[in-house]
């Protein structure tokens, strides 16, 4: 039998659910980290809070669940940076979170380089990515330590490794797709060549022990935190896909074991390293999904995100929203995209301004949808959602009907985690089928449609003709 405590430490939360191999989470705890967010685009979290809220949700879980743990996995935010101490563990710097924008020239003064990247990589040269923020670190903060992706320091506090996972390594714009290795190449690109940098484990590999949790567990089964969602949701066959809804929103399309690079805009990467093969997938990013519902709350319009659908108005009244707070993503590429409100008048009430940054996450959610079915060659016909802004009807629906598809919900607000533990499971036991590691589920709930094409289309036209005009169109100007 074996036990697992999953770890899934996000940008706005840090969860850890102990599950048994009957698919009993046996255990749960979860606490807040809230990133602060910057003047110039800046978004920086305390590595000490990231970490404290490992250790304590982590512990919280095995005491809850009152049973030994086997295996310790953990599922991480993929492109968060900072610098530590390799000798002492210590940080030497803020994490600097994936949606921080403040890299944005250094990608610049590389562009002659970008297609050299996106080749090599499967990504595009942005912010977004791991190696644009390591670079800053070390122009702006210090040159003294190791600058990693957040996991490889938690995982170093955890265990005493220097490691990292094949699917996040692939978010950092330094390993070659094709190869899964670190690029020699693309490290003098970015200046990084004389980093050190961790090892490179598979999805599925155990790299070492931790005492943190109790009694000595394995420590194994690593991932980030989208792949790890796209598992959980059994999106194991080319073409299907699912989106997670949580600070961004996330949409993945399994591509299956060609490293395949989009001709859409969207990013290639590992999805995971099993049993000695590769699988990729392609993804595209809302940057600002919860993150715009706080910053509704944070204005007053709100109380949270359990007040949205109680808030939305049934329409926008002719309100559209494009919420680039934090640049836009893919398919745009704008890091210095900025958010608008157009259409307002005198009747504009706060329902509708609310509906309409709903409607906002759902149209760009659609793009990406749009985006996978041009690389795919095929339409789905269903995607898979999960995260804590699932359980906003209102949104879900803006998603169904501009996509003009079947949205079916993930039954736990815990996929990642649950994910993570499939990952957990294939490390200790090298015979297990990876389908058979996966925590069984059924939709919890399915949203169709209710208005037609060219009404979605007519939708769409006139907030992507918003975004030419307000966000990206001030980029260009």
């Amino acid at each position: 039998m074996t036990t697992v405590l999953a770890i899934d430490q996000g940008t706005s939360g840090t969860k850890a659910l102990v599950v048994d191999d009957s698919d009993r989470v046996l255990g749960v705890a979860e606490l807040p980290v809230r990133p602060r967010y910057l003047p110039g685009g800046g978004v920086e979290q305390d590595p000490r809070e990231l970490l404290d809220s490992v250790l304590e949700t982590g512990r919280r879980a095995v005491r809850e669940a009152g049973a030994p743990i086997d295996c310790v996995t953990l599922a991480n935010q993929g492109e968060t940076v900072l610098a530590w101490d390799p000798a002492s563990g210590e940080p030497l710097t803020p994490a600097i979170v994936w949606q921080d924008r403040r890299s944005a020239q250094i990608c610049t003064e590389r562009e002659e380089w970008a297609e050299l990247v996106g080749r090599r990589t499967g990504l595009v040269l942005d912010p977004y990515f791991s190696a644009p923020k390591m670079r800053w670190i070390r122009d702006r903060l210090t040159g003294d330590g190791v600058v990693t992706t957040s996991d490889s320091w938690l995982l170093h506090r955890l265990t005493g490794e220097f490691v990292t996972d094949a699917a996040t390594a692939s978010r950092s714009l330094i390993t070659d797709l094709d190869t899964g290795e670190w690029s020699p190449d693309l490290l003098e690109v970015f200046g990084l060549a004389d980093e050190a940098l961790p090892r490179i484990a598979a999805c599925d590999e155990i790299v070492g022990q931790t005492t943190a949790f109790g009694a000595p567990a394995a420590v194994g089964g690593l991932v980030v935190d989208q792949q790890a969602a796209l598992l959980a949701q059994r999106c194991l066959t080319p073409g299907s896909a699912k989106c997670t809804f949580g600070t961004g929103a996330f949409l993945l399309a399994n591509m299956g074991t060609v490293p395949v690079r989009s001709g859409s805009g969207l990013a290639s990467s590992v999805a995971w390293r099993l049993r000695g093969e590769t699988s990729y997938c392609l993804d595209g990013q809302v940057p600002t999904a919860a993150s715009a519902v706080r910053w509704l709350q944070d204005l007053g319009l709100v109380d949270g995100a359990p007040e949205l659908d109680r808030v939305a108005a049934p329409d926008a009244g002719g309100v559209l929203c494009v919420p680039a707070l934090a640049g836009l993503s893919a398919p745009w590429w704008a890091p210095e995209a900025t958010a608008a409100f157009t259409g307002m008048t005198l009747s504009t009430t706060s329902g509708h301004l609310v509906k309409a940054v709903l409607d906002g996450i759902a149209a760009q959610v659609a793009e990406l949808a749009d985006c996978t079915a041009r690389d795919t060659g095929t339409t789905p016909s269903t995607l898979r959602v999960d995260g804590g802004l699932t359980r906003s009807r209102v949104l879900m629906q803006a998603v169904a009907d501009l996509l003009q598809a079947r949205v079916e919900v993930y039954p736990s607000e815990h996929a990642t985690a649950l994910g993570a533990v499939a990952f957990a499971r294939s490390a200790m036991d090298p015979a297990l089928p990876t389908a058979d590691a996966i925590v069984d589920w059924t939709p919890s709930t399915g949203y169709a449609p209710r208005i037609g094409a060219d009404e979605a289309a007519a939708f769409r036209a006139r907030w992507t003709a918003a975004v030419e005009n307000s966000a990206i169109g001030k980029e260009k100007q």
